[in-house]
């Protein structure tokens, strides 16, 4: 299966107001997740170029962030690729377990997925994929997304009611810029040039209560 994006970019544009984090900090390094009124989950994302927090939409996307963190606790996303690295749309991607270690045949990086599938959830207007969102990416249908997810590195209001938005990054949005700055493949467009300065290590589900 071929994950795509619709080619469309938009600037400007709002999302939700921000989550303020605590100073302290958990053992995974990321800051204590502040109490949560909705029932949204925090989640600590530990990369090669450091750690940042994002905050889950259970209420918006509810079936994307149960399997998002179903896959997290069972170790899938552990040592994956940032395989993509696009401008255009102006994304960050990960999930795809055939760039396990940064192994496997590249031609084939961005076709893999969990072996779970999950609707599109775009009911929630108020959502876009605005900096520092989180979507889930897809094949050529709707309803295909399964572990591949994105991060937008600036607004793409162009993939909105395409791509369900399960997320935000609420702190550490710095090591999100530093992948997106590595240094791309000329062999392998978008993927970067050494697999190793764009390594998902792991992402730790914290409490959000």
């Amino acid at each position: 299966m071929t994950y795509l994006y619709l080619n469309g970019y938009f600037t400007g544009g709002f999302g939700e107001t921000s989550t303020s984090t605590s100073s302290f900090t958990t053992s995974s390094g990321c800051p204590t997740p502040p109490s949560s009124t909705t029932g949204d989950i925090f989640a600590c994302v530990k990369t090669s170029s450091g750690s940042f927090e994002v905050e889950l939409f259970t209420a918006s996307a509810p079936r994307t962030v149960a399997n998002f963190v179903s896959l997290a606790r069972t170790g899938f996303y552990n040592n994956l690729v940032w395989h993509r690295i696009a401008t255009n749309p102006a994304v960050i991607q990960t999930g795809d377990p055939l760039t396990r270690n940064g192994g496997g045949d590249r031609s084939l990086w961005g076709t893999g997925g969990s072996n779970t599938t999950v609707p599109l959830e775009v009911s929630n207007s108020s959502l876009h994929n605005d900096r520092g969102y989180l979507g889930m990416a897809r094949g050529q249908s709707i309803n295909s997304g399964t572990s591949q997810f994105y991060i937008n590195t600036r607004n793409n209001r162009g993939l909105d009611g395409s791509y369900t938005v399960f997320g935000r990054v609420i702190s550490g949005l710095d090591v999100v810029d530093a992948i997106s700055n590595v240094p791309i493949s000329s062999q392998y467009p978008e993927q970067p040039n050494n697999p190793a300065q764009a390594m998902l290590i792991s992402i730790t589900i914290l409490s959000g209560s």
